[in-house]
């Protein structure tokens, strides 16, 4: 496609979603038996095999596999573009046989790449693996001479130069590929903070000299090599044409063939691009350097962690790992508390400074959502560092905080006084209508109330004085209910009555009132009515 992979021309999503499907055997459902069958597709060339001959041979490594699941697990394959059918007459000793024998299958050209790929990655270790800096002395002097035949195009050996030319692209390729691959493996060694002791000493060894002589190889050999195909430019042409000369494959259908590399001016192009820069891009040895240098700073900083005296020292991966031995051996409560201890993992609370305390509303029991925020020096939250820098800080002045607290304390009593007012004119409560904070002024002198016990005989009374409001409240036959803008409060058997802490409250008067009476008009006093 000349429009790249996955757009501009038509069907190519369609050819991208079977170029993925060719992968879906590795992950699926039996992928162990998939990676079997197409292990045995793919060990000879042309190789043609039936369901019934994949169950045998797999059989005989260990797989049970019977040729109706081979047939079936074959016919995925096909599907997902892994084989193909073969057309290959049966030949099988009975008719029986004929069954599993008529559906051959082979492997695509695409299967057989994506396997051997995919087994190259299975049987890779995580370990480094060595660069072919060697090849780039090897690619200078083969350039050199094609060089020199690119001068004397009549004198062209075309074998020779086309074996030359293969070898410098693939030389590349694989110098190009080992290069990525040790720089991986360092990013991900140098990104583990528990590198230290003896294998930070291993580490600094092989970051040091090896990476040192990959740099002095590229810096060496790459100005030749660049410098070769700098001046083979002119003269490309010649060895194109050279190579073209050369037998080559042809499709039977037409379609585009995948030639060797080097056949064409944009493999050259691409080539010196990897070692200029191309237009205005960064070259490959110079971003060998960068990524030297960067290895080198990380190092020097992990040096610089361990040796600092404020910060957290060596690695602590000996510890983690005798922890994780000791949870291994414990049970589900020892590990539970063993984890609570070793990572301070307690439940979360408040833990109050005392006079320091910003606001003494907030103790022990106080919810983390509601208690003010704690703060924690830059220090400690960033690098975890608890050493002090700078010139102690100054003594904060309480005077504003003070002034704050008292506002609101202020405030918050006068909200309470403004609900005691409300109820304590509400009188009988029984469908009256109050405001949130009145009801739930009421609703904890009631539960004062009833923690003092009622009888079906007495009312009980609660006074607060501060809040120039009583409540009194006896059993009833009734409910009585307590209507607000957030909800109704609905009291059960209860008959519930307010008025202010001096005065009368419905049904009840006081001992010193009824003496006053008495001492006015000579006559006992008359009681104003009952609980209800």
């Amino acid at each position: 496609m000349e429009e790249g992979y996955f757009g501009g021309e038509e069907g190519s999503e369609e050819e991208s979603d079977e170029r993925r499907d060719l992968f879906r055997y590795v992950t699926a459902d039996n992928a162990v038996e998939y990676l079997a069958i197409m292990d045995q597709f793919t060990q000879t060339l042309l190789t043609d095999l039936s369901a019934a001959e994949v169950s045998e041979v797999l059989t005989k490594r260990g797989i049970i596999l019977s040729p109706e699941d081979a047939e079936t697990r074959c016919a995925s394959l096909v599907r997902w573009k892994n084989l193909m059918p073969s057309a290959r007459d049966p030949r099988v000793p009975t008719v029986a046989a004929l069954r599993y024998a008529r559906a051959r299958f082979q492997v695509t050209r695409l299967g057989g790449t994506v396997h051997r790929e995919v087994t190259k990655v299975l049987q890779m270790r995580d370990g480094a693996r060595e660069v072919a800096r060697e090849l780039l002395g090897s690619m200078a002097a083969l350039l050199t001479k094609i060089l020199h035949q690119a001068h004397h195009p009549r004198a062209i050996d075309a074998e020779a130069l086309a074996a030359d030319v293969t070898t410098v692209f693939t030389n590349q390729a694989y110098f190009a590929d080992s290069i990525r691959d040790f720089y991986a493996y360092l990013s991900s060694v140098l990104v583990r903070y528990d590198l230290a002791g003896e294998e930070y000493a291993s580490f600094k060894g092989l970051l040091l000299e090896y990476v040192h002589l990959i740099d002095t190889d590229v810096s060496r050999h790459s100005p030749a090599v660049l410098k070769c195909l700098e001046d083979l430019r002119p003269v490309l042409d010649h060895v194109l044409n050279a190579l073209d000369s050369l037998p080559g494959l042809a499709s039977a259908d037409g379609a585009p063939v995948e030639r060797l590399p080097g056949r064409q001016h944009s493999d050259w192009a691409d080539l010196l691009a990897w070692y200029s820069g191309g237009d205005g891009g960064v070259s490959g040895p110079a971003q060998l350097r960068t990524a030297a240098e960067s290895a080198l700073g990380q190092l020097l900083t992990n040096a610089r962690r361990m040796l600092t005296p404020g910060g957290t020292g060596g690695a602590r991966r000996s510890d983690l790992m005798h922890l994780a031995s000791l949870f291994a051996q414990a049970s589900v409560e020892e590990a539970h508390r063993g984890f609570a201890a070793a990572f301070g993992a307690y439940p979360a609370r408040h833990v109050s400074f005392g006079p320091d305390e910003a606001d003494p509303r907030d103790t022990a029991s106080t919810s983390w959502w509601d208690a003010g925020p704690v703060d924690v020096p830059v220090s400690l939250r960033e690098r975890g560092d608890r050493t002090a820098r700078g010139r102690t800080s100054r003594v904060p002045d309480p005077g504003m905080d003070i002034a704050r607290l008292q506002e609101e304390a202020a405030q918050e009593l006068a909200g309470r006084r403004t609900a005691g007012a409300e109820l304590a004119a509400a009188g009988v409560l029984d469908g009256a209508h109050l405001t949130p904070a009145a009801r739930d002024l009421l609703l904890e002198l009631v539960s004062m109330a009833l923690s003092k016990g009622l009888s079906p005989s007495e009312a009980v009374r609660v006074d607060d004085v501060d809040l120039n409001v009583a409540v009194v409240v006896a059993e009833s036959d009734t409910d009585s209910v307590i209507r607000s803008d957030d909800g109704d409060t609905t009291f059960l058997c209860l008959a519930l009555n307010a008025a202010t802490a001096e005065g009368d409250a419905p049904g009840e008067s006081t001992a010193d009132e009824d003496a006053d009476d008495a001492g006015t008009d000579g006559q006992p006093p008359s009681v104003a009515g009952g609980a209800q």
